[in-house]
């Protein structure tokens, strides 16, 4: 096929119109319930005060605001791809923006900004006038005018995913893992709350003393995530990962659109696993451990994960496997001796890593003897 071919046949993949609206339609759109920007989004997203206050300035002082690119569903509802945060921001203002099916945000109270110092402490409404934005200023607001960029219904599901990802890469999502998050949602919202629901299972918890920063990033997910699209994968799959990011998002996508995906049986070695992790070793199934002080140290480890957890999960498939609490804890004291530098060091990227780390959790607990 020649690049012009492909290019040609890639193109037709995403259908797109453009159209300008005013923040005021868009407002009533949304309270109709004919946008959806998706308030589990929220907490992924993490606009401060001082830059929700700079859109509002930008707004007022007539600079252009980047595209805000929808996905057209079948009914013909609008899914946000890009532009969450600057439409929560302005709704929020608006006093109009959803927490959940009942409730709404508390209304948005801005700070000062470059330009306008005197935004400092204002709102949409309020009882005292001084408090209270300026009818001016509001119509303002109401008639700026946005670029919609739509991508029909017609498009791709997989490609519109895609579009997101590129989107939402690089900006207020931190992580990989909160873009997923994102994309799990609309293509699965069940699945997400089922995946949510082994992250939250006490003795995965146990093992896993994470900080508040990796806890904030999703980290714990991203681990759950790993177990299930890891777990089973054949060694040929292994050595041809290539970058892990996009290969666990396609992965786990795939899985949540698959109806035949059995969640009860995943969800019972899940829970076998760490259940015997977190008897056997507790908050030390993931940490290295140091034979000359006789006992771990440093934080969790995310090879001594791949091994130990994915290694037993692996031949928890067997119904006849069993493996007691003595052979783990002996294993995990030896790994670090087993585990090359060459493969796991500092700087080996995950595709060189996982089918070494892997590989090894699968010869090491084929058996208790």
């Amino acid at each position: 096929m020649s690049l012009e071919a492909e290019i040609k046949e890639k193109s037709q993949d995403i259908a797109t119109e453009s159209l300008s609206m005013s923040v005021g339609e868009l407002a009533s759109l949304y309270k109709d319930g004919e946008i959806d920007i998706h308030p589990e989004f929220q907490r992924y997203f993490r606009w401060s005060q001082e830059q929700k206050s700079k859109l509002i300035e930008s707004l007022l002082l007539g600079i252009p605001i980047p595209p805000i690119f929808v996905s057209q569903t079948e009914k013909g509802k609008w899914d946000v791809i890009d532009g969450l945060q600057r439409l929560s921001t302005i709704f929020q203002l608006m006093g109009i923006l959803k927490k959940d099916e009942e409730t709404l945000e508390n209304p948005l109270t801005l700070t000062k900004t470059r330009y306008l110092t005197m935004l400092d402490g204002k709102k949409w409404e309020d009882v005292d006038e001084t408090i209270a934005l300026p009818d001016s200023a509001k119509l303002i607001i109401k008639r700026s005018r946005l670029d919609i960029k739509i991508v029909l219904n017609k498009s791709d599901a997989t490609s519109k995913f895609e579009l997101f990802q590129r989107l939402n890469t690089g900006g207020s999502l931190a992580t990989d893992q909160e873009v997923r998050n994102c994309i799990l949602i609309m293509v699965n919202r069940g699945f997400f709350a089922w995946l949510q629901q082994l992250c939250n299972d006490v003795n995965f918890k146990r093992c896993l003393p994470l900080s508040d920063k990796s806890l904030t990033e999703q980290f714990d997910l991203e681990l759950v995530v790993r177990f299930l699209v890891l777990r089973h994968l054949p060694a040929e799959r292994l050595v041809n990962i290539g970058d892990i990011g996009p290969f666990l998002t396609d992965e786990i996508i795939n899985i949540a659109k698959d109806e035949n995906f059995n969640r009860t049986h995943e969800e019972e070695i899940f829970r076998k696993v760490f259940a015997i992790l977190a008897e056997t070793l507790g908050e030390d199934s993931f940490k290295k451990y140091d034979s000359a002080k006789a006992r771990t140290t440093g934080p969790v480890l995310i090879s001594f994960f791949e091994v130990i957890a994915l290694g037993i999960g692996y031949w928890f498939e067997q119904p006849d496997y069993e493996i007691n609490g003595p052979a783990i804890i002996e294993r995990h004291h030896q790994l670090q001796e087993r585990l090359s530098v060459t493969a796991t060091g500092s700087g080996v990227s995950a595709s060189r890593r996982i089918p070494t780390t892997i590989g090894l959790g699968r010869e090491l607990f084929i058996h208790e003897n």
